[in-house]
């Protein structure tokens, strides 16, 4: 992508965290940045994103992600004046621990219905090279298939204490495979459950294997460690990787929210073409 400052943004679950970090950074970029809020006041002391909302590169759009209506309302708006260029998809909800489920969100089905709603609205268009790029951030662990490549010390994790997260996110990645025309295992990981993805969920949404702009990134456990990415090298010392992608599992066990944030600018920026109609885990 050579003119960054063309570039137009849908940031839908971008109040804060990895969506938040990659925003700053397209903004700083010269991106243009509409994003989807249930509560815009959340920017009204963040003396960073301030600049860029009276400059009129950051639009925020009051919504809920589970509103259909809402997010058509960030489509219309984020469209106004040019097509979206990206979606960046990272609604994710704050689990709460309970002794019988181990974390829990509520609703339990919140990225899934959110991502359900992005998708079933997003502008129609006549060609695939008009098609608006989607990125979703998802995780590892989610699937048997991947579950069985996690490393031992923290399968019991992934298997337990965050699994109704997971499903809720096992539910987004089926709904990009639906539209994307990605294949599921189905044999081995099954189909959601109901409760996640909603009676025929297929309804509204772009048609099976149409969508052919999408990237799903799948981090390994989240930190909130400092963006190792932007690390200044020692002089002299051969400068290594801050962290791996791979379409294979990879076996890692944490990654910051700011590398992820590093990286999903980083395609956008730069790398889109190399990563595109793909799904990539991340780790250190």
């Amino acid at each position: 992508m050579s003119d960054h400052k063309s570039l137009n943004i849908l940031a839908i679950g971008a109040s804060r965290n990895i969506g938040y970090y990659s925003s700053k950074k397209l903004l700083g970029a010269g991106a243009t940045v509409t994003f989807l809020l249930r509560s815009p006041t959340v920017f009204d002391t963040d003396e960073e994103i301030q600049p860029y909302v009276k400059n009129g590169h950051a639009v925020l759009v009051k919504g809920d992600a589970l509103v259909s209506a809402d997010v058509q309302k960030a489509w219309d708006t984020a469209s106004k004046d040019r097509p979206v260029d990206f979606l960046l998809f990272s609604v994710g909800g704050t689990p709460k621990f309970t002794f019988g489920k181990g974390f829990i969100i509520d609703p339990p089905n919140l990225v899934t219905q959110s991502l359900l709603n992005a998708l079933s609205t997003m502008p129609k268009v006549s060609g695939v090279e008009d098609q608006t790029k989607i990125i979703t951030l998802s995780s590892i662990g989610l699937t048997r298939t991947s579950h069985d490549s996690l490393p031992l010390a923290i399968k019991p994790l992934y298997g337990w204490l965050l699994n109704s997260p997971h499903e809720d996110k096992a539910g987004a990645e089926r709904a990009i495979a639906y539209c994307t025309g990605w294949s599921w295992n189905t044999e081995k990981d099954g189909e959601p459950n109901a409760d996640i993805m909603g009676e025929n969920w297929q309804d509204g949404l772009p048609s099976a294997g149409s969508l052919k702009k999408a990237l799903v990134i799948r981090p390994a456990l989240l930190t909130d460690g400092k963006c190792v990415a932007e690390k200044p090298q020692k002089e002299g010392k051969q400068p290594k990787e801050p962290y791996r992608v791979s379409e294979g599992e990879l076996g890692g066990y944490t990654i910051s929210r700011q590398d992820v944030a590093h990286f999903v600018v980083d395609v956008i920026l730069n790398k889109w073409a190399q990563y595109e109609n793909k799904i990539v885990n991340i780790g250190y």
